[in-house]
């Protein structure tokens, strides 16, 4: 099961990536570069609060997952 989990920690790192990748150059350039305001101000608020957040979100998720973080084993009762 522990091995399960970290594999899970590499998928969740790769999909903070994925989407990152597809946010930046899918759906936020291209729409910066319409001209159009409404355009704009989906992009300035995909690219500067969304984007940050997903991705930090689940890379961080995966990095836990990957280290082990999720073990019942490591966790200590004070």
């Amino acid at each position: 099961m522990e091995n399960i989990k970290k594999y899970f920690g590499l998928i969740w790192i790769a999909l903070g990536l994925i989407v990152g990748y597809f946010n930046i150059v899918i759906m936020g350039i291209p729409k910066i570069q319409s001209g159009k305001q409404e355009d704009l101000v989906f992009a300035i608020i995909n690219l500067g609060v969304l984007t940050p957040i997903i991705v930090g979100g689940l890379v961080t998720f995966g990095y836990y997952a990957l280290c082990g973080e999720f073990n019942k084993k490591s966790q200590t009762k004070e």
